[in-house]
């Protein structure tokens, strides 16, 4: 599992620095930079939900993107296929925050 590439992954579809992100989820900084460079590979569920919220995408997004391909072994191609498709789009929208109304 490569939790720090799935959120570097979705923070930069969403269009933030590191410090938009970290201020939104309010954490620090440093303790994002290290989670995204897999130097923490210890986050609580609390943080993994907050970091979650601030890129407006459900958490089980960010462990479905981070999972490696040995960990979906058990999920048929198709299916794997089809989440990383939806997956994707969800990022490609807007954030409810950003969207025009």
């Amino acid at each position: 599992m490569n939790l720090g590439r799935a959120i570097a992954l979705c923070r930069k579809q969403r269009g933030y620095s590191q410090a938009q992100l970290a201020e939104k989820a309010d954490i620090s900084i440093s303790y994002l930079s290290l989670l995204e460079q897999n130097k923490r590979k210890d986050p609580t569920l609390s943080v993994i939900q907050k970091i979650s919220e601030a890129l407006a995408i459900p958490s089980g997004i960010l462990f479905f993107l981070a999972a490696d391909q040995t960990e979906l072994s058990g999920l048929p191609v198709d299916l794997q296929e089809k989440l990383s498709f939806a997956a994707l789009q969800l990022l490609n929208e807007q954030p409810p925050e950003q969207a025009l109304i």
